[in-house]
């Protein structure tokens, strides 16, 4: 900057000797060994030099060309840092402009320059971690806080988590609060089961303790061993229907493995014609491929087992099942062309034990347990007497898609 400033200001006599209309700007070029420098030469006339340089004076080749180039050279004061520029005169001759600062004023600037600098950077380092801490600080305020409600969920203070969070973590309590919500009727559901579980066994185990005792005292055998297994019988069928329920209870908590239905119901098929060899088993699929029910599979493949099984037992000839999509579900409908059952008698079928003829083969548990595995995978299911046949029993259910 400052050799294109002495160039501007650079002015010749009528004589041709080069001058200096005024000043540079900076006022160190006028301290004597200030290490501030300049020089213009003309060749043929007196170099024209700066009040600082009292002393000697600097080679001018770096002065070369029409652009500043610079070089080390040995100035009055020790090492020093020369520019130089060069301008062609109307006559043909170059004059030349040399600016000169001591190397050692230049590093001086420099550690200064990075002293400061390095104050200023450990200052933005300081607010940097700061404002990181900060940032964590307050960042993790709402995961305390979360903790804090979990805390409180263990200890039976609330029955979910409370509170209001930022929406980043929103969609997480509310998932937690599901899965909470979800164990809560899980565990609910369990001491029902365990209740049922337990009224059911009373009274069967109160009649062979007292015949137990009648048997000791009265040393009879035969009759009331047939109570025995009677009341056996009861509470083998009440053990059954409860372990049923409770895995399928397990099982409702997440589906990690939805069902293919065609896939199961042509499977369970194949295993029941094998106990129907006399039977006719028709699937009418009326759902894309690919399409998958919200139920475990071996739910599904226990619901269809139990209903195929019963229609079995009771068809003349034959047994048609049909599935089509209905909004977000699946309709599933099982028909056979059997004597149907009283409409009085079509919700009780769905009763533990409840067995409509004794000369059929079963424990009276399969619709029942169909129908608690259909209501856990939050279906519905019924009984209505009628089809295509105009007679037999249809079992209607319907199962919900999983929706991408």
């Amino acid at each position: 900057v400052h050799v294109r400033e002495l160039d501007g200001l650079t002015e010749l006599k009528a004589d041709g000797q080069p001058y200096l209309s005024r000043p540079l700007s900076d006022p160190r070029f006028a301290v004597p060994d200030a290490g501030f420098y300049w020089q213009i030469t003309r060749d043929g006339f007196l170099p024209v030099k700066s009040a600082s340089l009292t002393r000697g004076g600097f080679n001018d080749d770096v002065a070369a060309s029409g652009q500043v180039k610079h070089e080390i050279q040995t100035g009055p004061t020790g090492i020093a840092i020369t520019y130089g520029l060069v301008r062609k005169t109307a006559q043909g001759d170059n004059i030349r402009f040399v600016i000169a600062t001591d190397q050692r004023l230049l590093d001086a600037i420099t550690d200064e320059f990075e002293a400061e600098l390095k104050i200023w950077l450990a200052i933005l380092a300081i607010l940097l971690l700061a404002n990181g801490g900060a940032i964590i600080m307050f960042g993790l305020r709402p995961l305390d806080k979360l903790g804090e409600a979990a805390g409180a969920l263990r200890r039976g203070e609330t029955d979910n988590i409370e509170g209001d969070y930022p929406q980043e973590i929103a969609p997480l309590v509310d998932n937690l609060n599901a899965y909470i919500s979800s164990n809560q009727e899980l565990v609910a559901r369990a001491r029902v089961q365990a209740g049922n579980l337990a009224h059911a066994l009373r009274t069967p185990l109160a009649v062979m303790t007292d015949e137990a005792e009648r048997m000791v005292e009265e040393d009879r055998s035969a009759r009331e061993a047939k109570t025995f297994l009677e009341q056996s019988r009861l509470m083998t069928q009440q053990i059954e229907y409860q372990l049923v329920r409770a895995r399928a209870s397990a099982d409702a908590k997440t589906i990690l493995n939805p069902a293919d239905f065609v896939s199961v119901a042509e499977r369970v098929i194949a295993a029941i014609e094998r106990l129907y060899p006399d039977k006719i088993f028709l699937l009418d699929n009326q759902i894309p491929a690919g399409t998958r029910l919200a139920i475990d599979p071996n739910d599904l493949s226990e619901i269809l087992g139990c209903l195929f099984d019963n229609a079995g037992k009771w068809a003349d000839s034959e047994i048609d099942c049909s599935v089509r999509i209905e909004g977000d579900e699946a309709r599933i409908s099982i028909c056979d062309d059997g004597p149907g059952l009283m409409d009085v008698n079509l919700h009780k079928a769905f009763e533990v034990g409840t067995r409509f003829d004794p000369e059929v083969p079963g424990t009276g548990l399969g619709l029942a347990i169909a129908r608690d595995l259909v209501q856990n995978a939050k279906g519905e299911i019924r009984l209505y007497n009628g089809s295509k046949h105009k007679i037999g029993l249809s079992a209607s259910l319907s199962i919900p898609l999983v929706l991408d």
